[in-house]
């Protein structure tokens, strides 16, 4: 799908991207929140309801209808911080890898199918972006949502230092092996628009992982050669980053940081 105006819709049988008004450098477009419902259900499960915003939540409540559950795909607070509020309106609970987003006592863990109303949502563990994130397989559809994992345009920060990158190319392995074995041909993202090539996009970015990873270490090589620097990585992105917006400086120091973490231990 083109992303030429992204503004969310419905995508398959059980699927509606309600944007959330949220737009910025790190979000992209804003906040993708996620309203899965089996199309013969009134019952719906919504995934990341996104920032605390009045009309937003609105716009939720009107593609939802009877909201069984909250999911979150990963704690921050772009994706998480109206989930209680939410989830309140409803009477109904979080679920979340971890406790502290949850609201109720069931959490959410690798291996989790939440079922409402003939809707089946599969829990696939995929941390990396962050420790806690978590991807969601609706078989119905063939499609999978990635949270930060996979973006629908660009490619993702793992956040150092609670993002590790060992783990991100291991959930992206993960993702790539479950697409073809499961026949998964959807990619719905929690930024950017919907990728009809979860395999292809797949392969971008573990392509792109190690790129970035030869251009690090060609990086620190260099500039061992000479005086110091006195942020090596700072100096690293500087190299490795001279094509991208100084404005992404920020988030790309916290991948490089988590890329020389992982070739330190390599």
């Amino acid at each position: 799908m083109s992303d030429e105006g992204w503004s969310g819709g419905s995508f398959g049988a059980t699927g509606t991207c309600v944007l959330a008004p949220n737009a910025d450098v790190m979000t992209l477009d804003g906040t993708n929140t996620w309203v899965l419902r089996d199309p013969d259900s009134a019952r719906s499960v919504v995934v990341d309801p996104g920032p605390a915003i009045t009309a937003h939540l609105d716009a939720i409540d009107a593609a939802a209808g009877d909201v069984a559950v909250v999911l979150l795909t990963h704690h921050h607070a772009d994706h998480s911080e109206a989930a209680r509020e939410y989830a309140e309106r409803h009477g109904c609970g979080v679920r979340a890898l971890d406790p502290r987003y949850r609201l109720g006592s069931e959490g959410l863990v690798e291996g989790d199918v939440v079922a409402v109303g003939g809707l089946e949502v599969h829990v696939v563990a995929t941390p990396g972006h962050t420790s806690d994130s978590l991807s969601f397989v609706v078989p119905q559809d063939r499609a999978v949502l990635t949270g930060d994992t996979v973006l629908g345009r660009g490619t993702t920060v793992v956040a150092h230092p609670d993002g590790q990158l060992g783990a991100y190319l291991s959930s992206l392995q993960r993702l790539h092996a479950l697409c073809g074995e499961q026949g998964i041909t959807t990619v719905w993202p929690g930024h950017g628009p919907v990728i009809d090539d979860a395999l292809g996009a797949l392969d971008f970015y573990l392509a792109h992982r190690r790129q970035r990873l030869d251009q690090v270490r060609s990086a620190v090589a260099t500039l061992a050669a000479g005086p110091p620097p006195d942020d090596l990585a700072r100096a690293v992105v500087e190299i490795v980053y001279a094509d991208v917006d100084p404005v992404l400086w920020g988030a790309a120091e916290l991948s490089v940081r988590a890329q020389m973490a992982y070739l330190s231990t390599t």
